[in-house]
């Protein structure tokens, strides 16, 4: 059942004052850090992939000083990129993924990527939290990127009550106001590492705790 009575205008200003002290989310800050292209931002994500952002954002900054564009990748060795991204987990397997992307790109689409997200899916291994996210950072395109912490909070909230990440993009694509399609992941990922964390999350001192179901939140404690 969602929470009829939650305000998301209020909670959206509440939370964006609440994350401004700690980092940004690692794509949006390598887009302020001018890696805001398309292709940097998706291979941005697929390094971030089951990668704590503090160790992702370095590690993206480290290969786009080796090499940022489709050919500049597409030029190096799987096992030269592999050792730059080495911290990234599953590194060999991403290095793997990011140089065959990087090559069709050279060879179909005159090595740029083209802000399309049925091309962006097909890639292997890129699933629409990637692909939404490129697509709203690097083209201003209206999409909702729902990651763990994304999935999490909104159920807690109570906004929205699904069971999966895809059910709940489906969801929030019916119920958010678009307006906040991008920045949802921009403010609930920093928001899920810091306040609304997966376990003891820090209900107590939280700025939208009036507004909150708490769904399931005892279950964490």
């Amino acid at each position: 059942m969602t929470n009829e009575n939650f305000d998301i205008d209020v909670v959206m200003k509440r939370v964006a004052e609440a994350v401004r002290p700690f980092p940004k989310a690692a794509m949006f800050e390598l887009a302020e850090k001018g890696h805001d292209t398309p292709f940097e931002q998706l291979v941005g994500c697929i390094l971030s992939i089951r990668t704590r952002d503090e160790v992702s954002l370095p590690v993206s900054l480290n290969l786009f000083t080796r090499a940022r564009t489709p050919q500049q990748i597409a030029d190096l060795d799987v096992a030269e990129i592999a050792k730059i991204i080495r911290r990234s987990s599953f590194s060999e397997r991403k290095a793997e993924q990011i140089k065959a992307i990087a090559q069709e790109l050279v060879a179909a689409h005159d090595g740029k990527l083209p802000c399309d997200r049925e091309l962006l899916l097909s890639f292997n291994g890129v699933g629409p939290k990637c692909a939404n996210l490129a697509l709203g950072i690097a083209c201003d395109q209206k999409v909702i990127s729902v990651d763990i912490h994304v999935h999490r909070i909104t159920n807690r909230w109570g906004y929205v009550a699904e069971k999966t990440p895809g059910k709940t993009m489906d969801a929030l694509q019916a119920k958010l106001p678009e307006k906040y399609w991008i920045a949802i992941n921009r403010l609930l990922v920093p928001f899920g590492k810091h306040i609304c964390t997966a376990s003891r999350p820090r209900c107590a001192t939280c700025p939208v705790q009036t507004m909150c179901q708490q769904v399931e939140v005892e279950s964490h404690r």
